[in-house]
């Protein structure tokens, strides 16, 4: 996990976030420990309460669940659950914005689907690059 904070939402959400963005990668699958709360807090020095928020969040949204004694697990299933959850989120919040500026930059399909690495960095190919000196 990054050890940076943003200042744009509190701790323990990016705390949660991340172990979201872990569970989706596939670094934590369904049945693993969720690392102590008294570890994480000393390794990112966040108080544990904090830690113990952005869990309880998770346990909440029914990703993972206590086991008396033993700690924290990721549920079965919760793997699933968050893909269906992030991309309803990303449909709906950022999706729009994605469409929109497509649509302002007159991108076409196949211009998304080759990606941005077959394209030259200057705007316009039959112009050279002004940056580079001519060879003599």
């Amino acid at each position: 996990m990054d050890r940076e904070w943003s200042d744009n939402q509190p701790i323990y959400r990016q705390l949660r976030d991340r172990v979201v963005a872990m569970i989706l990668d596939g670094v934590m699958k369904e049945g693993d420990p969720l690392p102590s709360v008294r570890n994480v807090a000393a390794e990112y020095r966040v108080n544990p309460l904090t830690v113990l928020k952005s869990y309880q969040q998770l346990v909440d949204e029914e990703l993972v669940e206590k086991r008396r004694g033993l700690g924290m697990y990721i549920k079965p299933g919760a793997h699933v659950l968050l893909l269906r959850g992030e991309r309803e989120k990303f449909l709906t919040e950022e999706w729009p914005r994605v469409s929109a500026t497509i649509q302002r930059l007159g991108l076409k399909a196949e211009e998304l689907l080759n990606g941005a690495g077959n394209h030259s960095s200057s705007p316009n190919p039959a112009k050279p690059d002004a940056s580079k000196k001519e060879e003599r």
